[in-house]
């Protein structure tokens, strides 16, 4: 896994601090819904309901340090929020987290408790190395939920394998590696933001893949991290 994701070196110019981690889960078995994925949103919800008042988020640590990504990036974090941030608003609200697939449920209840956002990938969709770079000009993504693919800014940070981009960094997955019920082996990627430590990322995923292997089976096979400043 040391060479499954690599920084480009304007990426890492601009964004000497920032840092990602990868965890795999294979053998999963993905359903709509189950008792597990249910009985696993109550007991998140419940309990950062507790731990966290909607008027007192913006100034939480790490919802700030995404949003400063967000506005260092250029996209407006009031209105495009940070996944974890989005999610966690959700359920404080008195909202249930969208129902997708156990896999998926259960990585975004692991982003809604660590508010660190997390894509999760069809690993088995991906051709690696994966990489993080800046977007290119006439550069076409495909997102999650898009009729069909626009064409991005120049010079957005971007994760891509070596055929397409994968995910807009770090807030939008492409399609065509998405988590269906035909996956077997899952990829989670937990984002770094300046001022987010390597052991809070590593905890994100790692409550992915936990909450993956309650819900959907599977056995966790690794968890790295990636940071920019690795020589690639």
């Amino acid at each position: 896994m040391e060479s499954f994701l690599t920084w480009d070196r304007e990426a890492t110019k601009c964004f000497p601090t920032l840092v990602v981690c990868v965890g795999t889960i294979r053998g999963v078995k993905v359903e709509r819904n189950n008792q597990q994925i249910e009985a696993l949103r109550h007991a998140v919800t419940a309990d950062v309901r507790r731990m966290f008042k909607l008027e007192l988020l913006k100034d939480d640590p790490t919802v700030r340090a995404y949003r400063d990504l967000f506005w260092s990036l250029g996209i407006d974090p009031t209105k495009t929020r940070p996944s974890g941030e989005a999610l966690l608003r959700r359920v404080l609200h008195g909202e249930e987290i969208p129902n997708i697939s156990t896999v998926v449920d259960a990585y975004n209840l692991a982003s809604v408790k660590t508010v660190i956002p997390l894509s999760g990938f069809d690993l088995d969709q991906i051709s690696p190395p994966l990489m993080v770079r800046f977007s290119r000009e006439g550069e076409e993504f495909h997102g999650i939920g898009m009729n069909k693919p626009i064409t991005i800014a120049d010079k957005m940070l971007v994760v891509a394998d070596t055929e397409d981009i994968v995910c807009i960094y770090p807030h939008r997955d492409a399609d065509a590696t998405k988590i269906t019920e035909k996956t077997k082996t899952v990829a989670i990627i937990g984002y770094g933001a300046t001022g987010i430590t390597i052991d809070q990322l590593t905890e994100a995923v790692k409550t992915a893949s936990s909450f993956i292997n309650q819900t959907s089976g599977g056995r966790t096979e690794s968890t790295n991290f990636f940071p920019s400043n690795r020589s690639n």
